[in-house]
């Protein structure tokens, strides 16, 4: 019987799917496990082969856990709701739902060809009304929720009504409220909006201004990265910075939470690192400068032990008083100033170089000593960080330095740094000098000093502040979760775009009876042009006084591994009973394109859910495991600069002159005609080890069909390649289809983790497919001879054979544990190897080791298991043991050496004592070539290691 790989793999998909056998349920009697794969955005392109190297890592875990007795939950679902399809839907008018059907389903074709472990009952689709139901009354949740920084926890908005109603606002926990001060019976006194007001300020999903990249002539909002030099990427439009309401996440209450939590789990150092480092935590101090105009700018600091030093503030130019301290001298400047910034994101004034600012012509006064200090603005501090104002000091802060040498601003040093050698500029070192009563302090003592005086003072307080801001949750988009809000319409329209009202409408929460509340359809997929989301086209939607911009694309995403513990339960996001069982995820895989935004909100909003009961842990993901990148290996042809229908091969590119004959070919008489090269990419199927099929490169680029092609001497035309990320922009994408089709499920899969370790990044290369695919035969050919005979026995093993197979069960089991899947691979060839050299065919090494091999290789494992006559899956059976007895080494294969040098080997029993071994050596025949019978001066023998021969 031949291995027809696409027969077994049919066979069993089919197996699989009408007998349901990777559906779980909850089963108290076992150990639950439940691994987890970041959902994918349905692409209509589908799959690449750089996209399942997470999945296969998964599905191996998956099923080997499954195999060593787990209940284990292993789902997998779509992040449907986004941008490419409401893009594709505006430029076609395709409803985004049908694109994205279609995506799916070509993704689902895809995993079921790979052969993926998932349970597709529990199956979630993020746009579908039955799963956003439950997205739309968590948000609810949030909204009427606050965080009591006393309990440490959020709690429902009535327990901080209940303390207003008794203490008034007398409770502060802000420190930024702009609500006015107000009694216990005040409170009660306030009209319903007066009292929405005061909640907005505490509610964990709340309405708020914020700057957000404005395109007019798109209509709408974009994100950072739809925006490059001050443009928008899709059609080069001017973008400004523009103030609008929108929907915020208040995540920054649980700063210390999240900070606290990833000491807690199994993830890399780094990917915490980068978790550290967004949410950014700094201890320093909130201080008062009053300002001549009378105002008074508040500056957060780190180092409040520099303020003699600072000799120059500089305030965002968004800061909310940038036009009150504008002197009418500076005011033609600065406000030509702010157009500029307007025109530039964040992510851009942040990496700006350049050292840009205006001088408002305000002054401010040093707490301190009185010094008059100037007021700047610049682009490089943002309103949203700190206060949105920073003292600068340019003796000890290399940014604060290039902004005072560029506008000519003093600059006093403060921090004697002498007697540490090499400290930097903004190191923490030194004694304080020219800095009143602090000089002579080391600067650890200042800081504390400093601190105490502010506080005595009344010009400040010790203060925490973080650099993560509160997440924006507002898109002007179609295709995501509307709000289930609905506006109170107070006042007249004020040709605002929020509501139907103006900016004093109140957010009223929808009847969770009345969710979800569904996508209407619109008359187009456009935004409006004046900042509405295209859902203000629907005339009902406006009637009902629905929020008209919808949810973005993290909020599925942020709780979609609990509804996998229940997908189709209507009545719940889960059941308790289910969340209890399951908890959390023991084994996260995903790319590090997701390393802060959605670990960051999925973290969240899990602890909003354990604070309020929903939840038994508060971290959501136990082990969390990065998969590298599978780059493309993109491939060149090279064409003449003076003659664009000549290609030169690779090599012949550097050659200094051709030979007569590769003249001719290219109809010219000298090398130098052709001038300079340049690169095109050729389509990677299109070329084998190199080699360019030129037929087919003309089929796919007509306008060359009559183009000539010098190839080297051989009569080959060789392309050069780069290492690429994998993009069909680049021709160098390979789909699994393609692999599969040519090689099988399991040789794709195995080879896909064979290519090195799971987490490095590395280049698509199948040269070494073959030699995957030829373990797979020659495993098949222990089974099966050459002419299809059956050739396995139920003869008892050798020690020898079982040997092999407890050694790799050992091994594989270990390395599987530390998700070290290529020497997986690795070790699977050396033991198929071993077994036929020792002609191995017995049922008893070779059924362990198929339900080893089952996780790897899992359609193939079925054909054999099926075929050693088991009964049921592979896949429900029970991995084996690595038994201790068979891996004790009873023998050594010793080199032995005639003075030093090696001239034989020797398999010798440990057993064996010392004079047994020197007999036994003495008399191989290829000692006693050396020792001619005569006895050695020397028998040197240390038992398992070495034995030495001197003669």
């Amino acid at each position: 019987m031949e291995y027809k790989f696409s027969e077994i793999e049919e066979k069993w998909k089919q197996f699989w799917a009408k007998n349901e056998i990777y559906k779980v349920s909850e089963d108290s009697a076992k150990p639950k496990y439940y691994v987890l794969d970041m959902f994918p955005y349905p692409s209509g392109a589908g799959l690449h082969v750089g996209h399942p190297l997470g999945y296969v890592a998964s599905d191996i875990f998956a099923r080997y856990k499954r195999l060593k007795g787990f209940n284990v939950l292993h789902p997998m679902g779509f992040d449907a709701f986004g941008l490419p399809a409401e893009q594709y839907a505006i430029e076609t008018g395709t409803h985004p739902a049908i694109t994205t059907e279609k995506a799916i389903k070509r993704y689902r074709e895809q995993y079921d060809k790979i052969g993926f472990d998932y349970d597709w009952t529990r199956t979630v689709k993020t746009c579908d009304p039955s799963y956003y139901k439950w997205t739309q009354w968590i948000f609810l949740k949030l909204f009427g929720s606050w965080y009591n920084r006393e309990s440490d926890k959020a709690e429902p908005l009535s327990t901080l009504e209940s303390i207003f109603e008794t203490r008034g606002s007398e409770f502060a926990q802000y420190d930024k409220n702009d609500h006015p001060a107000f009694t216990a019976e005040g409170w009660k006194a306030f009209t319903h909006a007066e009292k929405e007001l005061v909640l907005m300020h505490y509610r964990l999903a709340y309405l708020s201004y914020a700057e957000v990249n404005w395109c007019a002539a798109l209509g709408t909002v974009l994100a950072n990265d739809e925006v490059k030099d001050g443009k928008s990427e899709r059609g080069g439009h001017p973008v400004e910075r523009k103030k609008m309401r929108q929907w915020f996440l208040r995540i920054t209450e649980y700063s210390d939470r999240l900070l606290e939590g990833l000491e807690r789990i199994d993830w890399s150092e780094s990917m915490k690192e980068m978790q550290r480092n967004w949410i950014g935590r700094s201890e320093g101090a909130l201080v008062d400068f009053e300002v001549t105009t009378g105002e008074r700018l508040k500056v957060f600091t780190t180092r409040p032990d520099t303020i003699f030093g600072a000799t120059f503030l500089v305030i965002a130019p968004e800061h909310d008083l940038v036009n009150s301290l504008i002197t009418a001298e500076q005011k033609a400047e600065v406000e030509a100033y702010i157009a500029y910034v307007k025109s530039r994101t964040d992510v851009e004034r942040q990496q700006e170089k350049k050292v840009t600012g205006a001088f408002t012509g305000s002054y401010a006064l040093n707490p301190f000593n009185g010094e008059k200090i100037p007021v700047w603005i610049a682009e490089y501090v943002l309103a949203g960080y700190g206060t949105g104002a920073i003292m600068a000091v340019p003796a000890d802060d290399e940014r604060d330095r290039k902004f005072a040498e560029k506008f000519g601003l003093p600059v006093i040093e403060i921090i004697d740094k002498s007697m540490y050698p090499g400290a930097g500029i903004e190191d923490k070192l030194g004694k304080m000098i020219n800095s009143d009563f602090l000089n002579g302090l080391e600067v650890k003592d200042a800081i504390k000093t400093v601190l105490d005086r502010i506080e005595e003072n009344g010009i400040g307080q010790r203060k925490v502040n973080y650099k993560q801001r509160d997440a924006g949750f507002s898109r002007q988009r179609y295709w995501g979760e509307p709000f289930p809000i609905q506006y109170e319409i107070v006042g007249e329209p004020d040709g605002n775009f929020e509501g139907e009202g103006g900016s004093n409408d109140i957010p009223i929460a929808l009847d969770p009876s009345l969710l979800p509340l569904v996508l209407p359809e619109v008359s187009s997929y456009k935004p409006t042009g004046d900042g509405k989301a295209p859902l203000a086209s629907n005339a009902d939607w406006i009637k009902n006084n629905y929020e008209t911009d919808t949810m973005p694309g993290y909020a599925a995403s942020s709780w979609y591994f609990l509804r996998y513990m229940d997908a189709n339960n209507p009545n719940e996001f889960a059941a308790k009973d289910k969340l209890n069982y399951w908890q959390n995820v023991d084994l996260y895989i995903g790319g590090t394109e997701h390393a802060v935004g959605h670990l960051l909100y999925s973290r969240m909003w899990h602890k909003f859910l354990f604070d309020l009961g929903y939840v038994e842990t508060d971290e959501p993901f136990k082990r969390l495991v990065n998969q590298g990148m599978i780059q493309g290996v993109s491939k060149f042809v090279y064409r003449s600069a003076n003659m664009p229908d000549v290609f030169v091969s690779y090599s012949q590119i550097n050659k200094v002159e051709f030979t007569a004959e590769e003249l001719a070919v290219l109809g010219i008489n000298s090398k130098k005609e052709l001038g300079l090269f340049s690169e095109l990419h050729a389509d990677v199927r299109f070329v084998e080890d190199n080699v360019l099929d030129v037929d087919a490169f003309r089929k796919w680029r007509p306008e060359y069909a009559g183009a000539k092609f010098l190839p080297d001497a051989d009569g080959k035309y060789y392309c050069g390649s780069a290492v690429e990320k994998m993009s069909k922009s680049k021709y160098n994408v390979v789909t699994p289809d393609d692999v599969i089709e040519k090689y099988g499920a399991d040789c794709f899969r195995m080879f896909e983790m064979f290519l090195g370790p799971i987490e490095q990044s590395k280049p698509w290369d199948d040269k070494g497919i073959s030699g995957v695919y030829n373990f797979l035969r020659k495993f098949w050919r222990l089974f099966y001879g050459d002419g299809g005979e059956w050739r396995v026995t139920e003869v008892e093993p050798t020690q020898a054979e079982y040997k092999v197979l407890h050694k790799t069960v050992k091994k594989v089991s270990e390395d599987i544990e530390r998700l070290a899947f290529n020497t997986c691979v690795s070790s699977f060839m050396i033991c198929v190897n071993e077994l036929a050299g020792l002609q191995c065919s017995k049922k008893y090494i070779l059924q362990p080791l198929v339900i080893s091999l089952a996780p790897f290789a899992p359609f193939v494992a079925e054909e054999l298991w099926a075929a050693l006559g088991n009964s049921g899956s592979v896949h429900h059976a029970v991995f084996p043991v690595a038994e201790q007895k068979y891996l004790v080494e009873t023998a050594h294969n010793y080199g032995v050496s005639i003075n030093g040098k090696v001239r034989a080997q020797v398999e010798l029993s440990l057993d064996l004592s010392d004079d047994e071994v020197r007999e036994q050596v003495l008399q191989l025949e290829s000692v006693q070539k050396w020792t001619q019978g005569a006895e050695p001066k020397k028998f040197i023998f240390v038992k398992g290691k070495i034995i030495n021969v001197v003669i």
